[in-house]
């Protein structure tokens, strides 16, 4: 399965949700309070695993699959024949904001009208593009 085109929107939103894809469209938006914290307070590599994990969970959303409980599973096995059972990045799979419980700590109750557009997310996939 394959999806092209994707768009990458950071938004504040509250801290029970880490990202999500907006059914019908080509965007995913991840949570700009969430990876702020991830990445002024953990190590590059568990950004990086966590930003993999939860991005890897959206495509699958965005390829139409919206059963919760099959993209975690998806997700899960993806990771796990990439990284290997042990990886932080195929723990992050099975649930990325148990991973850090201290999130929930993020005051953040609302969405944020400001958004930021990831300049350059999927460029590969739109070459007709100058």
């Amino acid at each position: 399965m394959n999806r092209a085109g994707l768009n990458l929107v950071l938004q504040g939103m509250p801290s029970s949700l880490g990202a999500y894809h907006a059914l019908g469209s080509n965007i995913i938006v991840a949570n700009k309070h969430i990876l702020d914290y991830i990445r002024n307070t953990k190590s590059k590599e568990e950004y990086n695993a966590y930003v993999f994990a939860i991005l890897a969970h959206e495509y699958l959303h965005s390829l139409g699959i919206v059963d919760e409980g099959e993209v975690r599973k998806m997700n899960y096995k993806l990771c796990r024949e990439i990284f290997g059972q042990h990886h932080i990045t195929t723990q992050f799979s099975i649930d990325p904001l148990n991973a850090f419980p201290q999130i929930q700590e993020i005051d953040t109750r609302k969405f944020e009208k400001k958004i930021i557009h990831v300049e350059k997310f999927d460029r590969k996939n739109l070459s007709y593009i100058q």
